[in-house]
């Protein structure tokens, strides 16, 4: 990789590899992610994903999905009685966050070299994949992600987790592009989310002052279907609402250092499937 892109990691707390998947292997993703929602029985889960209530809605069936792969509605897919707005494949917002572990097509994808030469050219000794998302953004629907930082939700110590963040189609402002703040990721965490390990009952505590950034330190991270990019788990980012005609598919994933510590007050715990090493 060139030296310039693990600088501009280093300095700016994110790197972009434009087209850096094939539509082949794109394909794959979706016929993949489309199968787990045409099996999944939404009568049986209704748990909504949204980051609008501090996180408060993280029930049984959402920890539980550490070590599973289990789908989650969009926030605006129910009506006041709880009945579906939209078809089941046009209200699903995510699926997480054992992909890699449980599906082959992803266990196969996130094998590929591409990740793991990067992040050894980041400094990485031993890179462990700790979750995987496949995030739909779906039209009309497809639901903000307000501002925060990946570290206030996956501590590791010392801190060092990276997301992997890959576009499955064409991101843009219109469709809920990524915002990041270049430089930010030296910025102090704001928020901490911390899990009980006995309850399971989780708080997200706010920790610092900082506030987030404005709309002139924000950067869009406009990107074609295949691209990837990288960024610390300091870089604050958020995605706004999807208000477009398109959907804004995505894979993330975000892997630690196998020698780091990975305290129990994370949510996410993987105590029957153990290191997925990269």
């Amino acid at each position: 990789m060139d030296p310039k892109l693990v600088n501009q990691f280093h300095e700016q707390g994110f790197l972009t590899l434009p087209d850096a998947i094939s539509e082949r292997q794109i394909q794959r993703l979706r016929r993949a992610a489309e199968r787990i929602v045409d099996e999944f029985d939404i009568d049986a889960h209704r748990t909504v994903f949204s980051t609008g209530d501090r996180d408060r809605g993280r029930d049984e069936y959402f920890m539980d999905s550490a070590e599973a792969v289990h789908c989650f509605l969009e926030e605006d897919a129910l009506d006041e009685t709880g009945h579906l707005r939209k078809p089941k494949h046009l209200a699903i917002n995510k699926i997480g966050h054992a992909l890699h572990d449980k599906v082959p097509e992803f266990g196969e994808f996130c094998r590929l070299p591409l990740f793991t030469e990067t992040l050894r050219e980041l400094g990485y000794a031993q890179p462990v994949l700790w979750q995987t998302m496949y995030i739909f953004k779906q039209p009309h629907i497809g639901g903000e992600v307000r501002w925060h930082q990946d570290a206030s939700y996956l501590v590791s110590r010392p801190s060092g987790v990276t997301g992997i963040w890959i576009a499955l189609e064409d991101a843009t402002r219109d469709n809920g592009c990524l915002w990041v703040q270049p430089g930010g990721h030296r910025s102090p965490l704001r928020e901490l989310y911390e899990v009980d390990p006995v309850t399971r009952e989780g708080t997200l505590r706010t920790i610092g002052e900082t506030p987030w950034p404005s709309d002139a330190e924000a950067l869009a991270l406009e990107v074609s279907a295949g691209s990837v990019v990288f960024f610390n788990d300091h870089m604050p980012h958020y995605s706004s609402k999807n208000t477009s005609e398109r959907s804004r598919q995505a894979l993330t994933l975000h892997v630690g250092e196998a020698s780091a510590l990975w305290p129990e007050t994370n949510w996410l715990q993987r105590p029957s499937l153990g290191h997925f090493i990269l």
